[in-house]
């Protein structure tokens, strides 16, 4: 074999994940040292994607972009199935139906924010914009509510079904969200400051304290380093679950094409496309055979460990923002401009003014800790709506950011209606129209659930 730089198949991988950790370093750095930068409140990653957005037009020899498309979608479904691994922490009674109200909030605000955008893209293609793909609006939620691995995802999707540049535009839009974020949550954390109802800490202040053996290692688990490490044991775990995905999904694309090829034709590519669901599913269903494993004796120790698993899923979301954004070609956005800018812009607003509405009547004693906490992972994502609440509840004393764990976990069972709508909206011509009703009626379920669920909480008050 050669082992020198003429095989590019050899050394090519090693060379794009050192440019993205060289760039993740270099805005951490950024971060910590000027306090311009820092005080934006944009993540690290998000910061280090628009760096190497900037490098990838300077020196585009250096970036390879299939290449950054493949680890954008890896990386989405490795880190949901480590989160997915995680041992629950022990709830209290209110804990489900916080959660599932939290869950049901989540996704009426993808709701919210699929109505705006399909309205804007049907209006636009009914009047100025003949040629716009009409349900193009539906990728605002999946950039804004769900990030750019789902942008990237639905966006590929959509492109095979006829929109051109239908990835750029879902990530262009997932970029703006984290903008959307930083700024709208930066102007009104200022807001807030000034009325005097935030305690606002600097970035040092975050650190909670060295890791112990009690915060590493919990009882009955397997020792730190013995035949095998540790860490070697969770790798094994993610990539064990992410082979079963892909076997599971295949398995149903080729039974699927046994029973209708039209059928196949349609599900198949909405299957591939949130594969992360599926390795989320088949990570619970792993976690739950070794719990009872251990439960009958069968097993004697806990392999999963939370806090490495959640450097997992931590390291595969960063890769993941940065190699998303990275991704982004501003030359697809070609004719996409007016859509994109009407979607960010109202997206941006109308997200927050429903969440502030929400949150005030969803969680009475702490609604501006779960507005920001909401509003920053609605618009980027779960890590952006942790930052925000840092500022205003540094020590975590509110439920807020349970409800953004524990909600999201609901959030996948309650969306799983609207990831048939996005496959149905792009089928034919009048397919967005109808899905604007459909969201509309799920809407109205979703309300149901959550108020639904309050009243039941007062009557046992």
């Amino acid at each position: 074999m050669d082992y020198s730089q003429l095989n590019t198949g050899l050394w090519n991988v090693i060379i794009q994940i050192g440019v993205i950790a060289g760039f993740i370093l270099l805005a951490n750095v950024l971060r910590k040292k000027i306090s311009f930068v820092r005080n934006t409140l944009v993540p690290t990653a998000v910061l280090a994607g628009f760096m190497l957005l900037g490098l990838k037009y300077l020196f585009p020899e250096l970036i390879d972009e299939i290449f950054l498309e493949k680890l954008t979608y890896h990386a989405l479904a490795l880190g949901f199935i480590a989160l997915s691994l995680r041992i629950p922490e022990k709830q209290n009674e209110s804990t489900p139906g916080i959660a599932a109200k939290s869950g049901a909030l989540i996704v009426s605000t993808y709701l919210v924010q699929a109505i705006v955008g399909l309205v804007i893209s049907l209006i636009l293609a009914y009047t100025f914009m003949p040629e716009l793909f009409k349900a193009s609006g539906i990728l605002l939620p999946m950039a804004y509510g769900q990030g750019p691995g789902q942008a990237n995802n639905v966006g590929t999707t959509y492109e095979a079904l006829g929109m051109q540049g239908g990835r750029s535009f879902g990530l262009s839009l997932a970029a703006a969200g984290y903008l959307c974020a930083c700024v709208v949550g930066v102007v009104f954390l200022n807001i807030y400051n000034r009325r005097g109802k935030l305690k606002r800490i600097k970035d040092k202040e975050f650190i909670s304290g060295s890791v112990t053996i009690d915060t590493f290692q919990d009882k009955d688990e397997i020792p730190i380093s013995e035949s095998i490490d540790k860490f070697s044991v969770q790798i094994a775990l993610v990539a064990m679950i992410y082979l079963f995905t892909f076997l599971v999904t295949w398995g149903l694309t080729a039974l699927l094409g046994l029973i209708s090829e039209g059928i196949a034709s349609t599900v198949s590519t909405l299957l591939w496309g949130f594969n992360f669901i599926i390795g989320s599913a088949l990570a619970i269903v792993v976690r739950t055979i070794m719990k009872n494993l251990r439960k009958f004796k069968l097993m004697n120790h806990q392999y999963q460990n939370n806090y490495l698993l959640s450097r997992i899923s931590g390291l595969a979301f960063d890769l993941m923002i940065v190699a998303g954004i990275a991704g982004i070609r501003f030359e697809d956005l070609s004719g996409y401009w007016l859509p994109f800018a009407l979607m960010a812009v109202a997206g941006g607003i109308v997200t927050y003014l429903y969440l502030k509405a929400m949150c005030k009547k969803l969680y009475p004693g702490y609604e501006n800790e779960g507005l920001f906490s909401m509003y920053g992972m609605l618009t980027g994502t779960i890590s952006s709506g942790v930052l925000l609440l840092r500022e205003i509840d540094p020590e975590m004393k509110t439920p807020a950011s349970d409800n953004l764990v524990y909600g999201s976990s609901f959030g996948i069972i309650f969306g799983a209606p609207v990831l048939l709508v996005v496959s149905f909206a792009a089928k034919g011509e009048y397919n967005a129209l109808i899905s604007v009703g459909i969201v509309i009626v799920y809407l109205a379920v979703l309300f149901a659930i959550m108020f639904a669920k309050r009243k039941n909480e007062k009557d046992k008050k």
